[in-house]
């Protein structure tokens, strides 16, 4: 069955407020990442905005995949984090 938008966003706020908290990760945490930002963008219901946030989340998620050192990928990016746990808040 597959994620419903609500869904979707509930995990990207998870993984990105675990993310947070912990300051550490995993690469299939950047994939899954990855993955569910493709599937939102392809909705066609977000606004620029939404589509945004998304990319800079896409982003960040590509570089934890390249990083050698994901655990200071993350901390670097902790204050943009904390922002988009926020903003995707507001996507609902």
């Amino acid at each position: 069955m597959p994620l419903n938008k609500h869904d979707q966003l509930n995990l990207l706020k998870d993984i990105l407020t675990n993310q947070t908290q912990d300051c550490c990760g995993s690469v299939s945490e950047c994939e899954q990442l990855e993955r569910l930002v493709k599937s939102l963008m392809a909705n066609n219901q977000l606004d620029g905005n939404a589509l945004s946030l998304l990319e800079e989340i896409y982003d960040y998620s590509q570089g934890g995949i390249q990083s050698s050192n994901l655990d200071s990928h993350i901390t670097t990016y902790q204050p943009q984090l904390t922002q988009w746990v926020q903003d995707v808040n507001e996507l609902y």
